[in-house]
């Protein structure tokens, strides 16, 4: 029995399965090469949902992208199913399609806005081979999976709220029944309300489905409230991964920490107290992070 066949009929076996991972942009016009991700590990069984946090450039978005092909892999592997995708090219990424969808952050422009909602949600069906006809009677079903009603299948982008909006993304992704969704920021452009709704949608279609997720985002709350298990990027390396509990409510590392206390609090003496140690671990973090530039420096 070969690995591939091995992970598929493990159920405990990981569905994503990230080693080593390396991402280096090519530099240009006088720059240097940009070392976006190094030796970055981790994994997502079937089922769950594994948080991906981070600050802006932290390099979640490029880790990301990486599983769905977007970004160049230079070193280390990515595997699904046992299947090593790290250099896949087009005819493969086509092929994975079904099995590997994702939900991106805008919600205004992630949708066709020229296309209705029935023509958005048919068309990954009707390029992955399903007849139009079939792909058609599915429309009903995405909608009410997502909870809209079904004549949301004649209207365009336009008429909906952003929160609508994420619901057709989702359903959109939802159509070729994947196995793993890759959630890139897919609830920050929402208000808090809607956010919210949103949150409890992925987990309910995640109950329902038994789709996995990795779910990018800058927003501790937001890992807590869908992850079972966490991983926190900072400068292109994991620093702190683990249960979510148990990150979230008592983080080790120091840029965790910092992450957690960034978040704010209806108190306004905690939200001073808090900010207080933000401060102070951003200053351990400085003075860390021009020691390793030193150190670097020396070699």
């Amino acid at each position: 029995m070969t690995s591939a066949d091995s992970a598929a009929t493990d159920p405990a076996a990981p569905l994503l399965e990230v080693t080593d991972l390396d991402v280096i942009y090519p530099g240009g016009r006088g720059r240097s090469p940009f070392h976006a991700l190094r030796t970055v590990s981790l994994d997502v069984r079937p089922g769950e949902t594994v948080g991906l946090v981070g600050e802006s450039g932290s390099g979640k978005t490029t880790l990301g992208r990486a599983v769905l092909g977007l970004a160049p892999v230079s070193g280390g592997s990515i595997r699904f199913d046992g299947q090593d995708i790290s250099r896949l090219d087009r005819r493969g990424r086509r092929a994975l399609a079904k099995d590997i969808q994702v939900v991106f952050q805008d919600p205004y422009s992630s949708l066709n806005p020229s296309m209705t909602i029935g023509d958005i949600l048919t068309e990954p069906l009707t390029a992955n081979g399903v007849a139009a006809g079939d792909a058609a009677s599915r429309v009903g079903g995405l909608l009410e999976r997502v909870h809209l009603p079904a004549d949301a299948a004649a209207r365009l982008p336009r008429e909906f709220s952003g929160g609508q909006r994420q619901r057709i993304a989702i359903a959109r992704a939802l159509a070729l029944s994947p196995r793993l969704i890759v959630a890139d920021e897919a609830v920050s452009a929402l208000d808090l309300s809607t956010q919210a709704k949103v949150l409890e949608l992925f987990i309910e279609i995640q109950e329902a489905t038994g789709v996995a997720y990795l779910f990018i985002t800058h927003d501790l709350a937001v890992v807590r409230h869908v992850s079972h298990r966490v991983a926190v990027l900072y400068h292109g390396e994991i620093v702190e991964q683990g249960e979510t509990a148990a990150v979230t409510g008592d983080p080790e590392h120091p840029y965790t920490q910092r992450l957690f206390m960034a978040a704010p609090v209806p108190d306004p003496d905690r939200q001073e107290q808090r900010r207080a140690e933000r401060r102070r671990l951003l200053a351990i973090q400085a003075e860390q992070d021009a020691q390793a530039g030193a150190g670097l420096g020396a070699l």
